[in-house]
C-alpha cells in the first residue's frame, strides 16, 4: 500500500515533534539550540515547555525565511545569501506570538502525564521553591524530572504517540 507523503487535511506540520524534543532535551544533548542539561538531574516541566516552544519558534521562522528567500532568488537569477535568510528569520521571529507556535501549557502538561504513566520520565528528586509574586504565598516546588531507562529504550513511533503506547488504541 502506498501512503501519501502529504498529511490528511488538518494534520499538524511541525519541524519536530513534543516527544522527540521532551526526549533529547532530557539526555541532555540540547536539540535544536536549547541550553544543555545534566542528564541525572533533569529539568522542570515548565522549562521543557518553554525551550520546546522557544525551539518550535526557531526553526518555523528559518524554514518560513529560507523559503522566502528561495523564492525571491529564483524569480531573481541570483543565488541564495545566507545574510539575508539570517535577517529575514530575526523578522520572522519578531511576527511569530509564541502562543501560536507549538501546544498551549495545559496540553504539554496532559501529553507529560502520559510520559509518567508510561513509566518513561521520573522525578529525579531535585526540588526548587516556587513563587507565583511577592504579595502570593509561595507555590508548589517546581519537580525535575529526568528520563528512564524505559524512556531510552521507548521507539521514536512510541514516543510520538505516547496515547497509542498506554493504551494501545487503533
Amino acid at each position: 500500500m502506498v501512503e501519501p507523503l502529504r498529511p490528511p487535511r488538518g494534520g499538524f506540520l511541525r519541524p519536530f515533534g513534543c516527544g522527540w524534543f521532551i526526549q533529547e532535551y532530557l539526555l541532555g544533548n540540547g536539540p535544536q539550540g536549547s541550553s544543555l542539561i545534566d542528564a541525572a538531574v533533569g529539568a522542570p516541566q515548565a522549562d521543557i515547555f518553554y525551550h520546546y516552544k522557544t525551539a518550535l519558534r526557531q526553526a518555523t521562522a528559518l524554514d518560513r525565511a529560507t523559503r522566502e528567500e528561495e523564492r525571491a532568488a529564483r524569480r531573481e537569477k541570483r543565488r541564495l545569501s545566507p545574510e539575508r535568510i539570517e535577517g529575514l528569520v530575526e523578522r520572522h521571529l519578531a511576527r511569530i506570538p509564541y502562543k501560536t507556535a507549538g501546544c498551549r501549557y495545559h496540553s504539554f502538561v496532559v501529553y507529560f502525564s502520559n510520559l509518567r504513566r508510561l513509566g518513561w520520565v521520573e522525578e529525579s528528586g531535585v526540588e526548587e521553591p516556587s513563587a507565583f509574586q511577592d504579595h502570593y504565598p509561595s507555590g508548589p516546588p517546581r519537580r525535575y524530572f529526568r528520563l528512564t531507562a524505559a524512556g531510552r529504550a521507548a521507539s521514536e513511533a512510541a514516543w510520538a504517540n505516547p496515547v497509542l503506547a498506554l493504551y494501545g488504541l487503533r
